[in-house]
């Protein structure tokens, strides 16, 4: 199936969701950087996605090896400028919204989700080095990151410490010259090794001698896989091996690594920040990389989406008025697609509007930083939740088919299956929401949020649910830690489905007035009122979890679980 970029639905999103115009940027700029990402990804990158799920990354005796033509679809990426969209102009970036980079990501990553791991994984490295790295560290390794010439990963679990962050025991020790000796074992290291790029910058969690137990006592170091000579280029081998890659479900392009530092005890390292600031700067990473897993949701939803319209308007299989017809002329076909590009788009939508306020928070806007706050565990659970809804339904639409790999329907399944589980489960995305976010405040930002759409929300339905996610989250701030957290994921649900549907109405109306394609306006106006009138009434259905206290959940103990 050909790739087609949704550039049109992403400057339309932009614009009336997060409010790209209001940010200074040139409309002209906006549709070259759209139009081109699009075109530079259907040509270099979608041709790759199968061989990157049928080959997949290849653990050698010289490391990671990626499929034939990776590398040079990555360098063309370099050399076309592509990584240096949202990146800091300070550091040869260009200094555009991040926004905008958002949607340069999301073509990327329908195109090939595993490729496009790779340069979401800068992102993150580049913002922890921006807010927590020294200026030597900046001036050494942004402009390489800032490109993508070389690539960043994080490195935070091992065999031992996976949620759990306060249990990792990879250690540093100082070397005598401001400088520290790593050792340890990280793993699910997100292309920890390849062969793309000269250089890769390891960002590690480590304890160092005496550190207090537990997330206290954790510190970031910055450990490249080759030192670097006087001249800045990439020198002698730093101790830092891959031990093996993991065999996944899904995401085969995106070589998932077991790291081994300092075997040698030759693994130097420079701590980022303060000592036993890993955390802090740790949630730096984290934040912006749950936006960009809620991205890796949409990213799955629009290609499974395309496929399964594709396959629906030429499959033919059975009769309408008496005639052989298409299956997308089934009114359950019907209903099943129509519910894919509904839900496709308001996990965009959803995800864009978290990315123009963290835009707004970057400017110093105090607001946006509140509302980002709130939203990062909406956009990664909910967007997430979504790519996997989508995708079992493209599979679905495609019938037996669809559970042949040959079809590509399947791929799509695997690869999103992992996105609720990686950067904080999605369990962990709603127990955040219904303790630091909402009652650090004690619902200030919750209530804002919810204010807001409750003032624009015009139908019933989703006025209604609105005022069911004000009720749900009075009580929640009223109970105890166990009954929060029971309720917590169907909360998280109601809430996300009450941003989106307010996020779907505002596009509605403005896409009755913009300036579009009749068959865009059609789709558009078709999906938001499949969303309001339809989707939206189920997460009202989810009042009574979201209202329940902890009790059925420990009527029986462990133990009977297992009758």
């Amino acid at each position: 199936m050909t790739f087609t970029p949704a550039a049109t639905e992403q400057r339309f999103v932009l614009d009336t969701v997060a409010g790209l115009s209001s940010l200074g940027v040139d409309g002209d700029i906006v549709d070259a950087v759209l139009d081109g990402a699009g075109a530079f990804a259907a040509g270099e990158w979608a041709p790759l996605d199968r061989a990157g799920d049928t080959i997949g990354a290849k653990w050698t005796s010289d490391g990671v090896v990626m499929p034939e033509g990776y590398r040079a679809a990555y360098q063309a990426y370099v050399e076309g400028g592509w990584g240096t969209i949202g990146s800091p102009e300070a550091f040869g970036g260009q200094g555009l919204p991040i926004s905008l980079a958002t949607a340069v990501l999301e073509t990327l990553g329908t195109a090939n989700c595993g490729f496009a791991l790779c340069p979401t994984l800068n992102v993150g490295a580049i913002e922890a080095l921006m807010h927590h790295g020294s200026q030597a560290q900046q001036a050494a390794y942004l402009p390489k990151l800032s490109t993508g010439a070389w690539t960043g990963t994080m490195n935070l679990t091992e065999p031992q410490a996976g949620s759990d962050v306060g249990a990792l025991k990879t250690m540093a020790k100082p070397r005598g010259d401001g400088t520290w000796s790593i050792k340890g074992t990280k793993i699910f290291i997100s292309f920890g090794d390849h062969d793309l790029t000269d250089n890769i910058v390891h960002l590690v969690l480590a304890r160092t001698p005496d550190a207090p137990a537990g997330t206290k006592g954790i510190s970031l170091f910055l450990v490249p896989k080759f030192r670097l000579n006087d001249d800045g280029t990439p020198g002698s081998f730093n101790d830092v091996r891959v031990v093996s890659i993991e065999h996944k479900m899904g995401l085969h392009a995106s070589p998932t690594c077991v790291l081994s530092f300092g075997d040698h005890d030759d693994c130097i390292g420079e701590l980022i920040g303060a000592e036993f600031g890993g955390i802090r700067a740790m949630f730096t990473m984290m934040n912006n990389a749950r936006l960009n897993v809620g991205l890796q949701g949409v990213q799955v939803a629009e290609r499974a989406t395309q496929r399964a319209v594709a396959y629906a308007r030429e499959r033919v299989q059975g009769y309408r008025e008496g005639k052989p017809t298409a299956i997308i002329e089934h009114p359950d076909v019907r209903r099943m697609l129509l519910r894919m590009k509904a839900q496709t788009m308001a996990a965009r939508a959803l995800v864009y509007y978290a990315f123009g306020q963290l835009d707004r928070a970057n400017a110093g806007d105090g607001a946006a930083k509140a509302r980002l706050d709130l939203l990062t565990p909406l956009a990664k659970a909910h967007g997430t939740d979504l790519g996997n809804e989508v995708a079992s339904l493209g599979v679905q639409v495609h019938g037996g088919m669809g559970y042949i790999e040959e079809t590509g329907a399947a791929q799509h399944f695997r690869d999103a299956r992992i996105t609720p589980i990686y950067e904080g489960t999605n369990g962990i995305q709603a127990a955040d929401l219904v303790g630091r976010k909402l009652t650090g405040d004690a619902g200030a930002a919750l209530f804002a949020l919810t204010g807001e759409m409750r003032g624009q929300a015009q139908d019933v339905r989703l006025i209604a649910l609105i005022a069911a996610c004000d009720e749900a989250a009075r009580r929640l701030l009223s109970v105890e830690s166990d009954d929060r957290l029971a309720a917590s994921y169907p909360f998280l649900t109601m809430l996300s489905v009450a941003t989106c549907g307010w996020l779907m109405e505002q596009q509605r109306r403005a896409v009755e007035q913009a300036n579009v394609d009749p068959a865009f306006r059609a789709m558009k106006q078709a999906a938001a009122d499949f969303y309001v009138q339809q989707i939206v009434p189920e997460a009202l259905g989810l009042k009574a979890a979201a209202t329940a206290d902890a009790a059925m959940l420990y009527a029986v103990d462990a133990e009977t679980f297992a009758a």
